[in-house]
């Protein structure tokens, strides 16, 4: 198989990822009184504020920004996808699922902890992500709104509906559309539902919305077909995680399907497309524009 190393592209967030990852770590500090156990509240964390790409919390705020919206209005929607986020990880990684023992260069929750707190830890994630938007985003019609698309882009239509179907699919023969289909659910919802969120919180107008919503379908497939050209090529220093999984677990995968250089090809494509998508924005899509050159070359 032909092996690929695409280049490194530096990406400078065009957002305040310091006070986001402040707005983060305050999410999961609670008090003696609030009834939080302690080694619940360091498992949280643990899963939660370990380094990371933060790239979903990134499309709320910049999709905020690109909609005329408020950067500091959007980030407890910021905050409440990347809880979303990292509790996916958390269950994702278990023995019962993916069985991994790295996750974002350390040890997985269930291998620092235990595989019960892993589990709970990832229960409390969800549902403090929900809790933030009820009770930080204003006004409420607002936070309700937002809890309703986070909840359908996280349950079982979408983001649990693909994770069910994706091990249902280990070991099966799948063609292209059905794995494009498993994906648009597990990894793609949570990106479109990222723009959604941001525009939400900006009041964008349908027209911003739709555009938002095809760069963000763009973008979430794209995404997933670098990670599996990375999982084929990549190490584990680069990816802070096990290469070579998907193989092992019988996973399919694009590369398996279309060949490493079409699946290379297939991106650059995606990521034409949804810097196409956003091009009505002006310039105020730069930024989404930079975030998805950075997505279809990103080497971790």
């Amino acid at each position: 198989m032909t092996q690929i190393a695409p280049p490194t592209v530096k990406f400078s967030p065009q957002v305040d990822l310091q006070k986001f990852e402040a707005a983060l770590a305050a999410a999961v500090q609670f008090d003696d009184v609030d009834g939080c156990p302690d080694r619940l509240a360091d498992g949280m964390r643990y899963a939660l504020l370990a380094p990371g790409k933060r790239l979903r919390p990134q499309l709320v705020m910049l999709a905020a920004q690109a909609c005329g919206g408020s950067v500091d209005a959007a980030l407890p929607a910021a905050v409440a996808v990347e809880m979303i986020h990292a509790y996916s990880l958390v269950h994702d990684d278990l023995p019962a699922m993916d069985d991994d023992d790295l996750r974002r260069g350390r040890p997985t929750c269930h291998k620092q902890f235990d595989e019960a707190l892993a589990i709970l830890v990832g229960d409390a994630l969800q549902a403090q992500a929900f809790e933030v938007l009820a009770t930080q985003l204003t006004p409420a019609e607002t936070a309700v709104a937002a809890c309703r698309e986070l909840a359908t882009a996280a349950g079982a239509r979408a983001l649990v509906g693909g994770q069910a179907d994706d091990l249902a699919a280990e070991f099966q023969d799948l063609t292209l559309e059905q794995l494009q289909l498993i994906h648009a659910r597990k990894t793609g919802a949570l990106f479109r539902v990222s723009l959604k969120l941001g525009a939400l919180v900006a009041g964008a107008a349908a027209e911003r919305v739709q555009a938002l919503d095809e760069y963000g379908t763009k973008l979430g497939l794209a995404f997933q077909i670098v990670d599996d050209l990375l999982d084929v090529n990549g190490t584990e220093a680069q990816l802070g995680k096990t290469p070579g999984k998907d193989a092992r677990q019988g996973k399919s995968t694009f590369p398996e399907l279309l060949g490493v250089e079409e699946s290379r090809q297939r991106v650059n494509e995606l990521i034409q497309q949804a810097r196409d998508a956003v091009k009505l924005l002006g310039t105020a899509a730069e930024p989404l524009i930079e975030l998805a050159n950075y997505v279809g070359q990103r080497t971790h």
